[in-house]
C-alpha cells in the first residue's frame, strides 16, 4: 500500500520569501504533488495567493500542481489557475450552487476535477457528482489555517467515501488534508486515503529533513 500512497507538500506551510526554492527541494525530495492552497478572505479567513504566484513556480517543477480553491463564487477564477499551470484544481462543494456546472468547467478547461468537503459537510454531498470527479479531498481541519489539529471525526467519512469509490470502482483519488502527521498518518491511510496533503509535517526541520519527513508519511501504514 505505501508505494501507492502520494505525498502532497502543502506549500502554506513553506518559506515564502524562497518560495521557488522551496519548490524545488520538496520536489526533489520526493513528493507526488505540489499542494496549493488558495484562500480569498471570505470564503475562509485568511487571503494567500493568485494564479499570478502558480503561473511563476510552474517552470521550478514538472511535478503536479494540485491547487486547492478555498474560494466563493469560484467559477470565474477556473481558467485563470489552469492557464496559470494547475493540473488539478479541486473546489468546494459548499462553494457554490451549482457544483456540477462548476465541474464541467474544470474538464473543460483541461485539468482533472476535484471536490472538497468541510469537516461538517457529510459524504452523501457527492452522491451525485462521483462521475464528475478525479479526486475527493476531506478536510481535516476548519479551512483557512495551516498547523491545526487533524478532527478525528473525519475518520468515517474518509471510510464511507473509500467504499464508494471501491464498490463502484472508480478512478478517484482520495485526499486528506489538515493536521497530517508522523502519528496520525497511519489512521488515514488505513481509512482509505491515498493522497495525503502534508505542511508542517513535510518542511519541519528545514530542506535537509524534506525527504525524511516524505518517507515516513508515506510510509506509516506499512
Amino acid at each position: 500500500m505505501a508505494n501507492s500512497i502520494k505525498i502532497a507538500p502543502s506549500i502554506l506551510s513553506a518559506d515564502f520569501a524562497e518560495l521557488g526554492r522551496e519548490v524545488r527541494d520538496v520536489c526533489a525530495a520526493g513528493a507526488d504533488y505540489v499542494h496549493i492552497d488558495v484562500m480569498d478572505g471570505h470564503f475562509v479567513p485568511n487571503l494567500t495567493i493568485g494564479p499570478g504566484v502558480v503561473k511563476a513556480l510552474r517552470p521550478h517543477t514538472d511535478k503536479i500542481f494540485d491547487v486547492h480553491l478555498m474560494v466563493a463564487p469560484v467559477d470565474s477564477f477556473i481558467d485563470g489557475f489552469i492557464a496559470a499551470g494547475a493540473d488539478i484544481v479541486t473546489v468546494h462543494a459548499e462553494a457554490g450552487p451549482h457544483m456540477h456546472r462548476t465541474l464541467q468547467a474544470i474538464r473543460a478547461g483541461g485539468a482533472k476535477a476535484g471536490i472538497s468537503l468541510n469537516p461538517g459537510t457529510p459524504a452523501k454531498m457527492l452522491d451525485y457528482i462521483y462521475d464528475m470527479v478525479d479526486l475527493v479531498l476531506v478536510m481535516s481541519v476548519n479551512p483557512g489555517f495551516g498547523g491545526q489539529s487533524f478532527i478525528e471525526s473525519q475518520l468515517p467519512k474518509i471510510e464511507a467515501i473509500r467504499k464508494r469509490i471501491d464498490k463502484e470502482g472508480l478512478d478517484i483519488d482520495l485526499e486528506v488534508d489538515g493536521g497530517i502527521n508522523f502519528d496520525n498518518a497511519a489512521r488515514v491511510i488505513g481509512a482509505g486515503a491515498n493522497v495525503l496533503v502534508a505542511g508542517t509535517a513535510t518542511f519541519t526541520g528545514g530542506p535537509a529533513h524534506y525527504a525524511e519527513n516524505i518517507s515516513r508519511i508515506r510510509n506509516a501504514g506499512m
